[in-house]
């Protein structure tokens, strides 16, 4: 079956994110949790060769990282400037940002970072928004 998966089109594939080199990864376990990478090369069934802004180059378990849907333009083992320049030429770091995976851990550490009191003032702002709603759908429902 896998054989079959570059002749077959692409709608009909079961998978549309590959393991491959230049492929952009989240860090989503251990120290570098957060971080983005690129796949250099493939060890073996378990892990990757990978170097990215703000990580030493190092190999990493395919279990720590997630695939994103980037792919950026480099050789297998590239030398880190090439890295860092097919990087800045594919503006990943901009891209990653509009993504809605990005905006969504951006507003889990915006809410973790909150103190008491802001927690209580999304509270409120919650209860006064459910109240809104409560009152239109009541409203719709009586015409």
């Amino acid at each position: 079956f896998f054989f079959l998966l570059p002749t077959m089109p692409r709608e009909a594939r079961p998978f549309s994110k590959f393991v491959e080199i230049g492929r952009v990864c989240f860090i989503n376990y251990g120290p570098l949790y957060g971080k983005l990478c690129v796949v250099l090369d493939v060890i073996d069934n378990n892990r990757a060769w990978v170097d990215g802004p703000g990580i030493e180059r190092q190999q990493l378990n395919f279990k720590r990282i997630a695939l994103t849907k980037f792919v950026i333009d480099i050789t297998r083992g590239a030398k880190q400037k090439n890295v860092k320049k097919a990087w800045a030429d594919a503006n990943i770091d901009d891209k990653w940002a509009q993504t809605s995976w990005a905006k969504r851990l951006a507003q889990r550490e915006a809410r973790a970072s909150l103190n008491d009191f802001e927690r209580f003032q999304v509270m409120i702002a919650r209860k006064r928004r459910s109240a809104l709603v409560k009152k239109n759908v009541r409203q719709l429902k009586a015409q």
